[in-house]
């Protein structure tokens, strides 16, 4: 069987030291550069001719120049004769331009993933992309993984949630959200919302949420536009203590300001995106998804089945 090396650009490290020290494997050596002129060289420092290799990168903010290192990479472990090259990206990168919203548009998803394979990636692997539709845009195998589980499990053993509800923030969520109810034993609250004069506002509330504490979900926290979306919870009778849970914390713009809000206690995420010391809160909890895709990488390169752990929502 052809060896196992786990490799990582720069995205990301930590989450891959911590994949690494769970597969008690060294990161693979590699130099990243970026030049002064924004371009990225890569170099790969070590032999890799016939090896099964795993690159980690989550193509968060910088996005571009973090996709790009994922392509320069996957090219030249491809040049250097490696056995198979398996791309895992935590964050996928224009999961939310999946489509043609209107004409003449790129479908940028669908150039990420054609990019990949046309390169030489053999298998990819991603968590919780905005919309899993994207799973048809390639060719090759992909392990559409989720975080929800990991998530869900910091608040199944917390005793403070047994008057919790689960809210969906809209109903393209709604599903997420069931998952996430399904394993707390929770009800399921979910917000309807409608565009009118530009702005969206919640219409309707489905399900009970009076007297409940409430655990918005989402799988991408950007500028924070779930948190204008509180009072209405609010004004259904909810309780004053909103907790939240999402996968990816992008966290830009006012997101980081719209936490100091009192009503809420709690961000959870995943640490598919580091979030760096600047954007750090006292509300901020980071629950990783380490061991997840230590067993996933595993179970692929042992040519196990990897059933159990791939997306559930």
């Amino acid at each position: 069987m052809p060896e196992l090396r786990l490799f990582s650009g720069d995205s990301n490290l930590p989450l891959a030291e911590k994949v690494a020290e769970i597969l008690q494997l060294p990161l693979g050596k590699l130099r990243v550069t970026h030049l002064p002129d924004t371009e990225v060289h890569v170099q790969i420092d070590e032999c890799v001719r016939g090896v099964d290799i795993f690159i980690m990168q989550s193509c968060s903010a910088p996005v571009n120049r973090n996709t790009m290192e994922l392509y320069l990479l996957v090219d030249a472990f491809r040049r250097a004769s490696a056995n198979s090259i398996t791309a895992v990206v935590p964050y996928f990168p224009y999961t939310r331009q999946e489509r043609m919203a209107r004409g003449r548009e790129a479908i940028s998803a669908r150039v990420v993933a054609t990019t990949l394979e046309v390169l030489g990636a053999a298998r990819v692997i991603y968590v919780d992309v905005h919309s899993p539709a994207i799973q048809g845009f390639f060719q090759i195998p992909v392990d559409p993984l989720s975080a929800v589980p990991v998530l869900a499990e910091y608040f199944r053993q917390d005793g403070r949630f047994e008057e919790a509800a689960v809210v969906a923030p809209d109903t393209g969520r709604a599903k997420m959200a069931a998952k996430y109810a399904d394993i707390l034993n929770m009800p399921l609250v979910v917000m309807e919302k409608r565009r009118e004069d530009g702005r969206v506002r919640v219409t309707h509330i489905v399900g009970d949420i009076r007297g409940r504490v409430p655990i918005v979900i989402d799988d991408v926290m950007a500028s924070g536009s779930v948190l204008d979306e509180i009072p209405a919870l609010l004004q259904a009778g909810a309780r004053p203590e909103v907790y939240l849970s999402v996968t990816h914390p992008v966290l830009v713009g006012r997101s980081l300001e719209k936490l100091c809000d009192p009503v809420i206690q709690e961000l959870v995420v995943s640490d598919t995106i580091y979030v760096p010391p600047e954007k750090r809160s006292e509300k901020l909890h980071v629950v990783s998804i380490a061991p997840l895709l230590a067993e996933v990488v595993w179970r692929i390169h042992e040519g196990q089945t990897i059933s159990p752990l791939l997306r559930l929502v």
